[in-house]
């Protein structure tokens, strides 16, 4: 947390100015009436968020629940009464990281209590859910720990807590936890700009050997179609113009319609575009295996729905592939990418990649570089292999030295970024479509995303925000693309 290296200090500063009065006004909005005249203070949230897509979109509906509990957000964590962490376990040594920032957060606690203020912490997300009761044992500081499938119940979570009880809530919920989050309102979606994510699958059932995502997050389960048009449509009833539909494997999404049938994200994408004032589809992350006939049809019907597919292959090699379980082949996979082309010819490909999994040789390898050069992705993501406790790839016995991952992870970054770069120079002249987002670095300046899912950059009005208009691309830029408006 880069604000984290400075609070303790700004606390602690604020302490010699303020010493006696946090504690009354703690107590003053615990029972909702001022001492001696002075307004009640309103209790804020800070949060950090971890990790992908979907904990952006879970930090945002826990925020929403806690605002109908009276928490206003804020961007300092020294102004919180609650500081929560939205934690990731995707990466190696994941709970390390949260336990080494919890140990910041403490003297961030210690500081606030010399004001009579007291801090709560609460860690939420998939470390949550795999640490469990150990993260109160190892950070006492830690009042509420809550997983991805309970997090409807952090506000009553909070209460408990503040009655002094330490809470530990992972199960998984019987209850549907969407039906029991609140709405955000208008103002609320708004404020957070004209793309937003909307979570219509959650879960795992493909137990890749490297994954901790079926664990952490439990099985597949999708919402209900009725559920996601009712969310969809208030998302651009406050003015999203973009959304962002999110699962763990969201192309296996299959919802119950209000005709009784199961459709699948085919249909849906369909459904979806034909609500008024929505002008862009996506989707993430998919699964090759999921990627069905009507999905692929989509693509190339429907205008609404971007030209744009993160479809990982993790491995080029089949024995590698096999090893980690994703039940498909490199050639299956090869052939998928045609008809997707063949449907969608200006479709821009993304796709995950891990390097060094355990038994993967020089030839394994090689392979991996073949699929890459067949491919030719657009944008990518590349790691070492990193051993997730639990998972059957951890207890391999032969496990990839370092030194070879490492220099097997640097050649195919360099060759991603070489097919990257070519991808974004291939745009130079090109007249785009561009959804105005935010404000750019510089003065006059706004940022929109391309279709492809580049960031562009382009001297526009800040009224224009939330507009789209025509561009010509001119230039491109480390990791975006500069354009003038037509």
């Amino acid at each position: 947390m880069k604000q984290m290296q400075t609070l303790t200090q700004a606390a602690h500063t604020q302490a010699a100015h303020t010493q006696g009065h946090g504690q009354a006004h703690e107590k003053a909005s615990e029972t909702g009436a001022p001492k001696d005249g002075a307004a009640p203070r309103t209790r804020k949230v800070f949060v950090k968020t971890y990790g992908c897509q979907m904990n952006v979109y879970d930090s945002e509906r826990m925020s929403d629940a806690l605002f109908k509990d009276g928490y206003q957000k804020t961007d300092n964590p020294e102004d919180a009464d609650l500081l929560l962490l939205n934690t990731c376990h995707i990466r190696e040594k994941a709970a390390e990281k949260v336990y080494s920032e919890l140990g910041r957060i403490r003297q961030l606690k210690e500081a606030l209590a010399e004001q009579g203020r007291e801090l709560m912490v609460g860690v939420a997300g998939c470390v949550a859910q795999a640490e469990g009761q150990e993260i109160i044992r190892r950070a006492p500081i830690v009042d509420v720990v809550i997983g991805p499938q309970t997090y409807h119940r952090l506000p009553q979570a909070i209460a408990r807590a503040r009655l002094g009880e330490k809470v530990v809530d992972t199960d998984y919920a019987v209850e549907d936890k969407f039906e029991h989050l609140p709405k955000a309102d208008k103002k609320t979606i708004s404020s957070r700009g004209v793309s937003a994510f909307l979570t219509v699958q959650e879960g795992c059932d493909k137990f890749c050997t490297f994954c901790v995502v079926p664990y952490t997050r439990g099985s597949e389960v999708s919402r209900s179609v009725q559920q996601i048009e009712r969310e969809a449509q208030s998302l651009v009833d406050a003015g999203v113009r973009e959304i962002t539909l999110l699962g763990q494997n969201v192309n296996a999404w299959h919802g119950h319609g209000a005709d009784g049938r199961e459709w699948g994200l085919g249909e849906l994408l369909r459904l979806l575009c034909g609500i008024d004032g929505l002008e862009r589809l996506r989707y993430t992350t998919s699964h090759p295996r999921d990627m069905d006939e009507a999905l692929i049809d989509a693509h190339r019907d429907l205008d609404k729905v971007m030209p744009y597919l993160h479809l990982p292959v993790q491995a080029g090699s089949d024995r590698v592939l096999k090893a980690m379980n994703r039940r498909h082949t490199a050639q299956d996979y090869l052939r998928l990418i045609e008809r997707i082309r063949a449907a969608r010819p200006d479709i821009a490909l993304s796709g995950d990649f891990i390097v060094g999994f355990p038994g993967e040789t020089d030839a394994d390898f090689e392979e991996t570089i073949q699929l890459v050069e067949k491919v030719r992705y657009a944008q990518a993501f590349s790691f070492k292999y990193s051993p997730r406790p639990g998972t059957p790839g951890a207890d391999r016995d032969d496990h990839v030295p370092e030194d070879i991952k490492a220099k097997r992870l640097e050649r195919l970054q360099k060759l991603l970024r070489q097919h990257q770069v070519e991808f974004a120079e291939n745009c130079i002249g090109k007249t785009i479509d561009l959804l105005l987002e935010k404000p750019g670095r510089e003065p006059g300046q706004l940022i929109g995303r391309s279709p492809w899912l580049q960031p562009v950059i382009v001297d526009a009005k800040p009224s224009q925000i939330g507009d789209i208009i025509k561009v010509r691309i001119t230039r491109t830029g480390t990791n975006s693309l500069y354009a003038d408006c037509v």
